[in-house]
């Protein structure tokens, strides 16, 4: 016999966590189903664990940045006191308090690896059994993403870091090599650096973070190198071995770079292989298209809903978490008999993915960016002016000596909107919010120019960039 509830989520990450109580709100009967630890991949080894590892150099490297306090400053980090406090933030991987927030938020937790046996039909594979369960309702998958290994001759074959193995790694190796460019590859190339380790990135791309504006990239890898990391690129790989414990990476031209450890940061792809999605009709291993209000397309009854990276839509933690609360809610209202057609910018609609997707890079200096690039939003057809200009304000002269800093708006000329923005600097991470606003509530410039910036704070730079823009 199977289990019955309304509603079966599988993944209990923090994406599944949002669809599964916003659904829970209204008396519906939810299970959670995770194979790993509540809470998923942020929460343990992606988003908490990489941000803990970040924050004391940043911390450092502020200080050091500020006469009087960089005066007080001396000696390195404490990598063993850095990597405590990462273990505390992982909540030393131990999901307990979670699992008495998913209890306590009324839904049924099963443990094991679940996949679909047909419509609303959900096999879990547990440790001893396997338990079926029937969706009343609907089905929601939250599985996320996972790395990819790019087909380099040797690397399979390697024992070698993904981001999971970089974020819960027991010490700093004394020699890291960093295989991409893109945020995680950043992020734990200075997190690494500045723990102590030779650090050496090594990407095929003539650029870091290649899909943010080129400035984010070039004052990154500058960061970088500042840190003492050897940034390599416009690089290809052409093989990779282990001999000895020590990992070779042969690289185009004939150089070869040693390191202790390896780390492939060579991006992630949505986690449907193993989901049974053959039995509805689907091609597993690819991301699953959905409409706005989450339902999966290709699949009738309305029954099949997805949220988060497994989507490929807008693979950040925040982002998949606002397409779950929107999937919760619309099979709350669904339940009661009401409609939830998604109308954009409702509750029911996750509008936000296609415009005003927020993201931050914590290196060193951050990375705050929110809409289009130029070279997107040019792409699409929008007719744009660009701003460009450096942070130089009276808010970041006082956050540091000679603060390094740049920013860029792209508006839409015939609209007068702001369509994309972008902050490279320090503690510019916080500005996120206020561009996310603009876009999202389309605040027309003119109005835009009535939001005063507060005097001294490095929000100064809105006013430099409207006055830029000739307001």
């Amino acid at each position: 016999m199977a289990e019955e509830y309304d509603v079966v989520v599988i993944g209990g990450g923090a994406v599944g966590e949002n669809a599964a109580s916003r659904a829970a709100q209204d008396g519906l009967a939810v299970a959670l189903v995770e194979a790993e630890l509540i809470g998923g991949e942020c929460t343990y080894w992606a988003c908490m664990p990489s941000k803990a590892l970040l924050r004391p150099g940043n911390a450092l490297a502020a200080a050091r940045r500020v006469a009087g306090a960089r005066q007080a400053v001396g000696g390195d980090l404490d990598a063993a006191a850095v990597l405590a406090n990462r273990d505390a933030f992982a909540s030393n991987w131990d999901d307990g308090p979670q699992l008495a927030w998913a209890q306590g938020a009324g839904l049924t937790v099963i443990r094991g690896r679940a996949r679909l046996a047909g419509e609303r039909t959900i096999d879990v594979e547990g440790a001893d059994s396997t338990r079926r369960l029937w969706a009343r309702k609907a089905v929601v998958l939250c599985t996320g993403s996972v790395p990819v290994i790019p087909p380099v001759e040797g690397l399979s074959e390697v024992e070698l870091w993904t981001s999971r193995q970089a974020t819960s790694a027991e010490e700093a190796p004394v020699r890291l090599a960093v295989l991409g460019g893109g945020v995680v590859a950043a992020e734990l190339a200075q997190a690494f650096a500045r723990l102590g380790s030779q650090v050496t990135v090594i990407e095929q791309a003539d650029r870091l973070l290649p899909g943010m504006e080129p400035i984010a990239g070039e004052l990154v890898a500058a960061g970088l190198r500042d840190d003492g990391v050897d940034v390599r690129l416009g690089t290809r790989v052409r093989r990779a071995s282990r001999q000895d414990g020590i990992v070779r990476v042969d690289v185009a031209g004939g150089h070869v770079v040693e390191a202790d450890e390896l780390l492939v940061a060579t991006g992630r792809r949505p986690a449907t292989g193993d989901l049974g999605l053959e039995t509805i009709g689907l091609e597993p291993g690819e991301p699953l298209a959905v409409s706005d209000d989450g339902a999966v397309t290709g699949v009738g009854g309305e029954w099949l809903y997805a949220a988060g990276d497994v989507t490929g839509r807008a693979p950040l933690t925040h982002q998949g978490k606002y397409a779950a609360r929107v999937v919760g809610d619309v099979l709350a209202a669904r339940a009661r008999g009401q409609r939830a057609d998604p109308v954009p910018w409702t509750r029911f609609a996750a509008t936000a993915d296609h415009v005003a997707v927020p993201q931050v890079v914590f290196t060193d200096p951050e990375v705050a960016a929110v809409g289009r690039t130029a070279e997107q939003a040019r792409a699409q057809g929008v007719d744009l002016d660009v701003v460009d200009l450096d942070i130089a304000v009276a808010g970041s002269a006082v956050h540091a000596d000679g603060y390094t800093g740049r920013a860029r708006m792209v508006v839409d000329t015939e609209r007068k909107l702001l369509v994309g923005v972008t902050f490279v600097g320090q503690d510019v991470a916080e500005l996120a919010h206020a561009a996310t606003i603009a876009i999202a509530g389309e605040v027309p410039l003119h109005r835009l120019w009535h939001a005063v910036p507060v005097f001294p704070t490095i929000s100064e730079v809105w006013l430099r960039l409207l006055e830029s823009y000739d307001m």
